[in-house]
């Protein structure tokens, strides 16, 4: 069984003291393909050094994630074009728009969600989606950016059924991870309603740790709780749904 875990910050100051064994533990427990979402360029020589340690399995995107828009962004976008030219990524993000932590920066937010889609138009490569209280404005944006070569993946999907069906009118697969195993995280209300060829697996770990770890740091092997409660939900196996939710995420990164 191969399970993939298509959104995981395996290079966060989190991991800093058991890096190597964390991410073992992980292929041990048969998760062995890790997408890596970039946050801005502090962490970019972290990230390349992960895929050098980890070739087999460590697969980097490039982006500039919204939290990380302030007042130097046109430098930090030059920086991803920059990269972008020099060398091949599997995605661009994580980008979007996030009004949780700040709302003053929603026009700057939306320029460069913008300039990056027009990147993975450009290069041919999927976009994976940052949304936080912000499903009205990335809506707006896909609507005035959709294209038959616009795809990608909305992670860390957290809304309604609505919400969800509108994200796959616009070629985007869901991420689920932790939430679908929280009580209040009501995706287990309606997530059956949405085809497995729809989903793909992540953790964005160090965070949204599923229950039973809940509140503690999250880490890539903890992914096999949420393909148990998703085999609960869908009533198929869990090998199966790990096979559905990889083969979904070759079809996004083509890796």
């Amino acid at each position: 069984m191969i399970i993939t875990d298509t959104h995981t910050h395996l290079y966060s100051e989190a991991f800093d003291d058991d890096r190597a064994e964390m991410i073992q533990r992980a292929i041990d427990a048969n998760v062995t393909r890790f997408f890596i979402p970039a946050i801005d360029s502090t962490y970019t020589e972290s990230m390349l050094q992960l895929e050098k340690d980890f070739p087999e399995h460590v697969f980097l995107m490039m982006g500039l994630h919204p939290t990380s828009v302030k007042d130097n962004y046109n430098e930090e976008l030059r920086l991803v074009d920059d990269l972008l030219a020099k060398r091949k990524f599997c995605a661009i993000g994580e980008i979007g728009i996030d009004l949780y932590w700040d709302k003053t920066t929603l026009d700057i937010q939306i320029e460069a969600f913008r300039h990056q889609i027009n990147l993975a138009k450009q290069y041919k490569l999927p976009i994976v989606i940052h949304c936080r209280e912000a499903f009205d404005e990335i809506f707006e944006v896909l609507e005035k950016e959709k294209s038959d070569d616009l795809y990608g993946v909305f992670h860390c999907f957290t809304g309604n059924l609505e919400q969800a069906q509108k994200a796959i009118s616009y070629n985007m697969k869901l991420g689920i991870g932790g939430v679908v195993t929280f009580k209040n995280g009501k995706i287990d209300q309606f997530i059956h309603q949405i085809d497995l060829k729809h989903i793909v697996l992540e953790t964005d770990s160090p965070y949204l740790a599923p229950k039973p770890f809940r509140g503690k740091r999250n880490e890539s092997a903890h992914i096999n709780k949420v393909l148990e409660k998703l085999s609960e939900i869908y009533e198929i196996s869990e090998e199966e749904i790990a096979t559905i939710t990889t083969e979904n995420s070759k079809a996004i990164f083509g890796i």
